[in-house]
């Protein structure tokens, strides 16, 4: 697993999308690319919002990925396009310190983050000057971790350029902590999985240290996504972040009632190491410890000890500073409660029991549940889609990826698979003509994918 991402000759009379990335790439710069690099996004089959507490995910990847052509030259500047129209190009110079800004952050943003994560890390006084034409086919804002597909693509690209050498493991860390130049306080599943699947399994994704595991999905059922249209930028919005912050307050205020260190402990994972104890026991805390009314900064600030000044220098974010109430008691429930799903996922994943495909549609409908009622992440339309899933006949279905629009991901019978894809087409996107002329790429079947990958043509 942690070998270097693969370097791969390929026939380009093969793959239509390469050559006609390498067309956009000639015509816009009048030269071949050199090489091209891919990443691809993911769906998270269960595990949503634990990663950034120090739990396991349970994410593939996806066929939809990031695709850039890349050529090198000696002017010391970076050039990015993009074959979106609606994408601007952008240049930077390789010899100046990049900045990155957080303010309604722009699609080569994301670019810049990876390329900027690799400089640091190898301490490169300048890089060496590219031109990239970038091709997505993640649909933005779904869900489908398309962001962070770009970063990572951006990192191996940097790399590759720079002739540096990572591992795919060293890859994932590096693109994960880089991303927060951007303002996203993630967990570092979606640039694992970029790195780390493989074709034809889904992945266990444990943290410090970073492992994946593979997970053999049951025969008889595949997993359908469909976007319900309704698009949230992470790094725009501090929804995502305000949970992180909830998070970290909760982990505060049960390890200084169990009388740990509490001021060096950050996630709710460190809680339950530290006490020996298991997620059931962990939940009982929650139950004994924290209200289900909303913690005012007053309140918390007396529970911890500390300063105004302190809970919002130590404890917020930079665009949580005007939250003034925190829900610490349905975060952590949710997060101890979904950390358990995971498990319980995995393992009759490997058991493979009679019963697997409804047992693991009920871990999924709990997940859904878990995420809409105490993470509070979904929205209107995702809960409309999720029930339109289940009724077309979905064994489970649930919000993927951050929530607050997006994706969700179904668990369909092999059998059912064109019914059910004809009944969520009639119900939930004729209806609505925005939704109708998205639907070509907002519902399809999804097999697990491969990792980042260079490719170089024969």
């Amino acid at each position: 697993m942690d070998s270097n991402p693969p370097h791969l000759k390929t026939n380009f009379a093969d793959n239509d999308r390469l050559q006609m990335l390498k067309n956009a790439f000639e015509k816009k710069y009048g030269k071949s690319p050199k090489f091209y690099a891919h990443a691809p996004g993911r769906v998270n089959l269960i595990g949503e919002h634990v990663d950034y507490c120090g739990y396991s995910v349970l994410p593939m990847a996806i066929e939809q990925s990031i695709l850039a052509a890349v050529s090198l030259n000696d002017s010391e500047t970076i050039e990015l396009a993009n074959t979106n129209p609606q994408y601007k190009d952008f240049r930077v110079s390789g010899t100046e310190e990049i900045e990155i800004g957080k303010d309604n952050p722009q699609w080569h943003n994301y670019f810049l983050c990876g390329v900027k994560g690799i400089q640091e890390n190898f301490s490169l006084p300048s890089l060496v000057g590219m031109q990239c034409v970038v091709d997505g086919t993640i649909p933005a804002s779904s869900g489908l971790s398309s962001s962070s597909a770009l970063v990572c693509c951006a990192g191996l690209v940097t790399m590759e350029a720079n002739e540096k050498s990572l591992s795919k493991v060293a890859l994932a860390e590096i693109c994960a902590k880089c991303e927060r130049y951007i303002g996203t306080e993630g967990g570092g599943m979606d640039q694992s999985i970029s790195f780390l699947a493989e074709k034809g399994t889904a992945k266990l994704i444990e943290f410090n240290p970073l492992r994946a595991t593979d997970v053999q999905l049951p025969g008889g059922a595949v997993f359908v996504i469909s976007n319900c249209c309704v698009e949230m930028n992470k790094a725009a919005s501090s929804h995502f972040n305000i949970r992180v912050v909830e998070c970290r307050i909760a982990t505060k205020m049960l390890a200084k009632v169990k009388g740990l260190e509490w001021k060096r402990l950050v996630k709710l994972a460190q809680v339950q190491a530290e006490l020996g104890a298991s997620l059931e026991e962990m939940l009982s805390l929650v139950e004994e410890v924290l209200h289900s009314d909303a913690y005012s900064r007053a309140e918390i600030c007396q529970a911890l000890g500390i300063t105004p000044e302190q809970f919002s220098t130590d404890l917020l974010s930079s665009n949580t500073q005007h939250v003034t109430h925190f829900k610490l008691y349905q975060r952590a429930r949710h997060v101890y409660g979904e950390a358990s799903r995971v498990l319980c996922f995995k393992s009759v994943c490997d058991s493979q029991p009679a019963d697997s495909i409804p047992l693991l549609g009920d871990l999924m409908k709990e997940s859904h549940a878990s995420c809409r009622d105490l993470y509070e992440c979904s929205c209107p339309e995702l809960d409309q889609l999720v029930d339109i899933c289940l009724k077309a006949g979905a064994v489970g279905s649930r919000l993927t990826g951050a929530g607050w629009g997006g994706c969700a991901v179904s668990m369909v019978p092999s059998d059912k698979v064109q019914s059910f894809i004809r009944t969520v087409r009639e119900t939930f996107y004729a209806p609505e003509p925005r939704r109708a002329a998205m639907e070509k790429q907002s519902l399809f079947v999804s097999k697990p994918g491969g990792g980042a990958t260079i490719f170089i043509e024969e």
